[in-house]
């Protein structure tokens, strides 16, 4: 315990907590409660050197005075501070190192799930000529186990990245017991085809062979930071989009070779926040599966915004375009189109941005990385949704001059504007019914379509905008029959996406 709280970083802080890395704090924490105060051990044996911890050498030392002698603590992995020791220290005193009770003690610990630390000293009678000699020849001390449990919220984000299609993969520098027993809680590994392996193991794998076995390895133990490079390649050779976690300056590489590279916010440095896509404030791993289910809402709801304006905006030109070829007049002037584009174009798009999330937006398979924007019909649909709507405003125009209603362009530009606003409501889902959804779940949207009629109505109705618009008073049959025949978007697009889930279903049994 003196040997813990000697080989610390940890640093009082000015509100009197503890500032420093985690199990660094939970070590000086244990040893204090126990009665090795940090300050006065300190002031007995001052430090005098220190070569810090390093992800290859895996440990790290400091040197103390002790009297006219030195006395160095060395802390770090179990292995690797075996393989530096000739002694142990027994209640028997010093005697010849056991190698296979220690790691049969490091298993014992690990099968709980606790990290386990060594540690190791050296007396010395005078400063060593080079700093690599205090970490030769050590007595090996004794072992702690820590509980690191994970977060709480880590449990539903591994759920919740499994339903998405994603899979998670774990990566840590423990034992590999203790990664195995982690992993099982968090449910990264469930069967017997899960596999654990380790840094020294996957040296020795060929990399035609490891592209086979990466997609059943589930855990990777004892790895060093440069494997990290190694296997972000093999998942990368089997087509997989990778995002890599990190915060050494060793993780550079990998965080640079992912598709997507995250590095810590607070524990990570600079160099690895250089290297990575996205930076992590709170290195909270459930930030990350929160992250993307905010880009899965985003991302669909640019493709509604594109997916309406297409829609509109090839209703307008397939309007204008086929009505000379059928011997009609102009069917819109100048000054409608603009209205049109600057009322329902404007705010009911922008409305399409507050959309909530989609019931079930974290069960469906991720996107392919090449899939276009157009992608999944929605080309197709702007296609034959702007088919549709020309057709009810040709067919407005034509029912409307046959009948002998001066008020046809009225009529034309009403149902023009209509018909968008039925598209908005009817486009909120490309799956999901807009009845499922909840009329009312996005009020900004309702509002805007609200909005937008009343402001239609109100260039038909009041006198003052009838010149400048050149529109008239509808009657109300006039109106009833613009309103009608509007609705029939609406019910079409409706009519498809009942179509494409019974398909759906059908397909899935």
């Amino acid at each position: 315990l003196k040997g813990f709280s000697l080989n610390n970083d940890v640093q009082l802080g000015q509100e009197g907590n503890l500032v420093g890395d985690p199990t660094e704090i939970a070590l000086l924490s244990f040893s204090e409660k126990m009665g090795f105060e940090k300050a006065d051990t300190e002031k007995q044996h001052p430090r005098v050197m220190e070569l810090p911890f390093d992800s290859e050498r895996k440990m790290m030392t400091t040197l103390h005075k002790e009297g006219n002698q030195y006395i160095a603590f060395t802390k770090g992995g179990v292995d690797q501070i075996i393989e530096r020791s000739t002694a142990m220290l027994t209640d028997d005193g010093i005697r010849e190192i056991d190698p296979e009770r220690i790691l049969s003690a490091n298993a014992e610990i690990a099968r709980k799930g606790q990290r386990v630390l060594g540690l190791a000293m050296k007396r010395l009678t005078a400063l060593p000529e080079k700093p690599e000699e205090l970490e030769n020849e050590l007595i090996f001390v004794g072992l702690a186990g820590m509980i690191d449990p994970p977060r709480k919220e880590a449990y539903d984000a591994v759920r919740l990245c499994k339903k998405a299609g994603i899979r998670p993969v774990m990566i840590t520098g423990d034992h590999p017991l203790t990664a195995e027993v982690i992993a099982k809680r968090l449910g990264i590994i469930e069967s017997e085809q899960d596999i654990v392996t380790t840094g020294r193991q996957l040296r020795e794998i060929p990399e035609e062979e490891l592209k086979e076995k990466v997609e059943h390895i589930r855990v990777y133990a004892r790895v060093a930071p440069e494997q990290k490079l190694r296997i972000v390649k093999a998942l990368q050779g089997r087509g997989e989009f990778v995002a890599m976690t990190g915060d050494g300056v060793n993780d550079a590489p990998a965080l640079k070779r992912a598709d997507i590279g995250i590095a810590m916010g607070i524990t990570g440095t600079d160099v690895s926040r250089e290297a990575a896509h996205m930076v992590l404030l709170d290195d909270n791993f459930a930030t990350i599966v929160k992250a993307i289910r905010e880009g899965r809402k985003i991302y669909d709801n640019i493709r509604k915004f594109i997916r309406y304006l297409l829609t509109t905006n090839s209703g307008e030109v397939w309007t204008l375009f086929l009505a000379p070829f059928l011997g009609l007049p102009v069917p819109l002037l100048p000054i409608h189109i603009l209205w049109i584009n600057l009322m329902t174009d404007s705010l009911p798009a922008l409305a399409l941005s507050l959309e909530p999330e989609e019931k079930g937006i974290m069960e469906r398979p991720p996107r392919r990385p090449g899939e276009g924007i157009f992608s999944r019909g929605l080309g197709f649909d702007a296609l034959w949704v702007g088919l549709f709507m020309a057709g009810l405003v040709l067919f407005t125009e034509v029912w409307s001059i046959g009948k002998g209603h001066e008020h046809w362009q009225t009529m034309v530009f009403t149902v023009m504007c209509l018909t968008q606003l039925g598209n908005v409501l009817a486009i909120r889902s490309e799956e999901e019914s807009f009845f499922r959804l909840g009329v009312f779940s996005n009020p900004a949207l309702l509002g805007a379509v609200v909005v937008s009629f009343i402001l239609q109505m109100a260039v038909v109705y009041i006198p003052y905008l009838n010149p400048i618009f050149k529109t008239a008073p509808l009657t109300a049959g006039e109106i009833g029959f613009c309103v009608f025949l509007s609705s029939l978007v609406f019910v079409a697009v409706e009519l498809k996406k009942l179509l494409s889930r019974l398909m759906k279903r059908k397909a899935t049994r």
